[in-house]
């Protein structure tokens, strides 16, 4: 199935997940955020705020086809406060 992740701040990688433009993702069936924040190599530790269309989610909540994942480090670890507008 195909997701798309969007980072912010600290956890931006052009190559892996920005914020400009979605970053497409192909996973299992049933997989979680967690499994897609490995995929795109970022240490669950440094993710605060995490969103999957719009709304808060969790490291476990399972994904489907076509979801938005959000996810960016604590508010203090905004370098630029508009680094997080579209």
């Amino acid at each position: 199935m195909k997701v798309k992740l969007k980072c912010f701040a600290t956890l931006v990688n052009p190559d892996t997940c920005d914020f400009k433009v979605s970053t497409p993702y192909e996973l299992e069936n049933r997989s979680t955020v967690r499994d897609l924040i490995q995929l795109a190599r970022i240490d669950t530790k440094d993710v605060k705020i995490l969103f999957v269309n719009n709304r808060v989610g969790g490291l476990d909540t399972v994904l489907f086809e076509g979801d938005r994942v959000g996810l960016s480090p604590t508010l203090s670890a905004l370098k630029d406060p508009y680094s997080c507008i579209n």
